[in-house]
């Protein structure tokens, strides 16, 4: 156990690496109720939403369907990464980050002012995520077989007594997260835990959501840098013209001078790569490294890295290096994600 944002939060519950593969060939099961639920309702909220956030909501023509977006300060820069459920007409889910949750509900509540709707925080409510291949096996032996489950897409949600199922996750396999009361909660991770399942704390978490490409918010996003510095740029939504997000005019200009990439690195060399590491090419710092660590499917150190360009826009990607401890280790650049679905992607 270790503390995270007021948590005490399960790192492993044996082996880090047995529970990443589990979650990588079968499933395993996380509770990841330290991130917050809010839910907001109200004639406006549609209209509050596409201010908010840099993502369009009225792309969610459908009750069920959810987006991944950034929500943005005046400068461009990120205040966090989220996902928005669309419950009904006018009714939205959204889940925070946990260590920003408190920032963002001020925040959130400070740019609503003008609007008509009800924003309220759900503490009573728990997050259990159910991720891997056999994730669906899984849940219908616990609740049961249900078209809503064996019929929902990603990317989409159902709610049925008291159990909200999203086709959402955070390791780049299928699977679920399931929002309900804390009290069902806990009978439903004993009724998962019965079958195949293990349970897999957030060291897996953190090296699944690492092969698989996605962001930390804090490592790899923060309010200093944009979505396009950190490789998310595919979560603005420019269309329609007229829609003014929070942080879009600058997010334009900081876009139009930007020589930022955001790529995959992996280490060709014995070491571990870790947050905070300089990217050299010709004996100079080009960048620096966000997140990092050892790939158990890979069998190789990997890491994201924030580069800047030359003016020519060109990149010599086998003479980079990374600073690991006053000695230069080679490294390649890599397009992200590194593992979908349990697959290798990434060209080594």
């Amino acid at each position: 156990m270790a503390p995270f944002a007021g948590w005490e939060m399960p790192i492993h519950y044996g082996s880090q690496i047995e529970e990443h593969h589990r979650v990588r060939t079968a499933v395993g099961l996380f509770d990841v109720s330290h991130m917050a639920v809010v839910d907001l309702q109200g004639r406006d909220s549609t209209a509050f939403l596409q201010r908010l956030l840099a993502n369009d909501v009225g792309r969610l023509v459908e009750d069920g369907s959810a987006l991944y977006s950034c929500m943005l300060n005046e400068q461009g820069g990120v205040i966090d990464d989220l996902i928005v459920y669309r419950r009904a007409t006018h009714r939205f889910r959204l889940v925070l980050n946990a260590a920003t949750a408190g920032s963002d509900l001020d925040w959130i509540a400070e740019q609503s002012q003008d609007y008509t709707l009800e924003i309220q925080r759900r503490p009573e409510m728990a997050i259990l995520a159910l991720q891997g291949p056999a994730a669906t096996t899984a849940l219908i032996d616990a609740i049961g077989d249900r078209s809503e489950l064996t019929d929902l897409k990603r990317f989409r949600s159902t709610e049925f007594d008291q159990l909200f199922v999203a086709r959402t996750g955070y390791t780049g396999e299928e699977g679920y997260e399931l929002i309900l009361p804390v009290e069902d909660a806990l009978l439903l991770w004993d009724r998962l835990l019965t079958g195949v399942v293990a349970p897999v704390g957030l060291g897996a978490r953190d090296t699944l959501r690492l092969e698989a490409g996605l962001c930390l918010y804090g490592q790899d996003l923060d309010n200093q840098h944009t979505p396009t510095e950190s490789g998310v740029d595919w979560t603005v939504a420019w269309q329609p013209e007229g829609r003014d997000f929070i942080g879009r005019q600058a997010l334009s200009e900081k876009n139009r001078q930007t020589r930022s990439l955001f790529t995959g690195l992996l280490l060709e060399e014995k070491g571990v790569l870790r947050s905070g590491m300089s990217v050299l090419q010709n004996d100079q710092r080009i960048g620096i490294t966000t997140s990092g660590g050892f790939s158990p499917t890979l069998q190789r150190s990997i890491a994201f890295a924030r580069l800047t360009l030359p003016e020519n826009g060109e990149l010599s990607a086998d003479s980079l290096f990374v600073e690991i401890r006053g000695k230069q280790k080679a490294v390649t650049a890599i397009s992200l994600p590194f593992v979908r679905n349990g697959k290798i992607v990434a060209r080594l």
